[in-house]
């Protein structure tokens, strides 16, 4: 795949390597604030990074577009226009390969390092088991990312570099704005492909972990209004919310947490990662459901 195929940005983000974000002074997300928040709302996408550091592509054994398909690819994009709607947007902007946002960090696959992790690390995870810790073992297509193995001290250097400024960012973004407004509603945002549910795979999946990490007017919100916009949509099958919602998800506290799960198909090319003929559509469909949750005044129903 030529990456100029992807835009000028996307383009450097992956092909210059890069580094550690620290080596260049840059935080491992990009906060998007509108100029007054007008909603309690706050978008997150922690896996849409496009930045592949240079040590991550030198010890891959799989192609670069094997890495990608671990991507939530272009789903910052897709959500960007809720800055318009007075909510704050988050998005991560180094790759889930190189160290996933949306685990807990001691989620550590024992069989990828050298050592053995420490005993508090959480090795028997289903996520673990499956190669998706956070370091991921496996690509997005199955394959073995690494023709090594790395050592902890590698770890530990990618969750500070990386896994912690964001959640600490995200931690900041929650309390302000429950102080500002009583409460916070932090929307997870992510891609699945096609293949998640065959062929009878819905549009959209929303995920409230069953209940416990949203209040259910704003599930039920949510998915009246991307069905109103013709979308097919599933509650937490087969995805019903991960690190992010099960952390932050706290609405006997005035925190709650829904994720959503888009159709790749709907967006891009899944072969090429290319954005499709439908990108355009989701885009602006996606900023509509963010202006339904924004003037609901959750915060009067919520807080």
């Amino acid at each position: 795949m030529d990456p100029t195929d992807l835009g000028q940005g996307a383009a450097r983000d992956l092909t210059e390597g890069g580094g550690l974000p620290e080596s260049r002074a840059e935080p491992p997300f990009v906060l998007i604030e509108p100029l007054r928040r007008t909603a309690p709302l706050i978008f997150a996408s922690p896996h849409s990074g496009r930045r592949y550091p240079a040590e991550l592509l030198a010890d891959a054994r799989v192609s670069l577009i094997s890495l990608r398909r671990s991507e939530d690819a272009y789903v910052d994009e897709l959500f960007a226009g809720a800055a318009a709607h007075g909510a704050a947007v988050l998005s991560a902007t180094i790759a889930r390969a190189y160290v996933d946002l949306n685990r807990d960090p001691g989620e550590l696959d024992p069989d990828m390092f050298e050592e053995r992790p420490p005993h508090n690390v959480h090795t028997s995870s289903a996520r673990v088991q499956a190669g998706l810790g956070a370091i991921p073992r496996i690509s997005g297509d199955g394959q073995n990312i690494y023709r090594r193995k790395l050592s902890l001290n590698e770890a530990d250097r990618r969750i500070n570099a990386v896994h912690r400024p964001y959640h600490a960012m995200l931690q900041n973004l929650v309390a302000e704005t429950r102080e500002a407004f009583g409460c916070a509603v932090l929307v997870d945002c992510h891609s699945m492909p096609s293949s998640a549910r065959g062929a009878h795979a819905p549009d959209i999946v929303l995920g409230d972990r069953f209940g416990a990490s949203c209040h259910p007017s704003v599930t039920a919100l949510a998915e009246a209004t991307l069905r109103r916009l013709g979308y097919r949509v599933a509650r937490n099958a087969p995805f019903a919310g991960g690190h992010t919602t099960q952390t932050y998800g706290r609405p006997a506290l005035g925190t709650h947490a829904l994720q959503i799960e888009i159709n790749r198909a709907l967006y891009v090319d899944e072969r090429t990662l290319e954005r499709a003929n439908g990108y355009i559509r989701v885009r602006a469909d996606m900023s509509r459901l963010a202006e339904a949750l924004s003037t609901a005044t959750l915060h009067k129903s919520l807080a």
